[in-house]
């Protein structure tokens, strides 16, 4: 009888550490998870957009959410090359829903638009991420 409760005292405090030992691991992971930033803000991935970044620490694993207007403007990520020259390398990812969602790696990451000659406009974005 003694043998049966102590199980039964055993039981719950695994069940206690399970527990605990699962929200630490869903704390560690929410924390990895990165914050997410809406490019423009209120005014969303215009001509205005290359300035956005200024006084902003963005890390790698941040979310850049791009809104715009579909038919109007695209996202293409590039190279620096691809940047500079505002053109679309092999390769290059294009997003084109008007509601992007871009996870951001380590080091400079680059954007620009390719529509009606934006880029060459000044619609394009560089951000680094730590």
């Amino acid at each position: 009888m003694a043998w049966g409760r102590g199980s039964a005292s055993a039981s719950r405090a695994m069940a206690a550490m399970a527990f605990a030992v699962a929200c630490f691991c869903c704390s560690v992971l929410a924390a990895d998870a990165g914050a997410t930033y809406y490019v423009g803000d209120g005014n969303g991935w215009s001509f205005g957009s290359p300035s956005w970044p200024n006084g902003k620490h963005f890390h790698a694993g941040d979310t850049l959410v791009f809104r715009y207007v579909p038919w109007i403007h695209n996202v293409v990520a590039v190279d620096e090359d691809g940047y500079n020259g505002c053109t679309t390398p092999p390769g290059s990812r294009t997003y084109t829903s008007g509601n992007d969602r871009v996870t951001l790696a380590r080091g400079e990451n680059f954007f620009i638009c390719t529509r009606f000659g934006h880029c060459n406009l000044g619609m394009k974005l560089v951000v680094y991420a730590a």
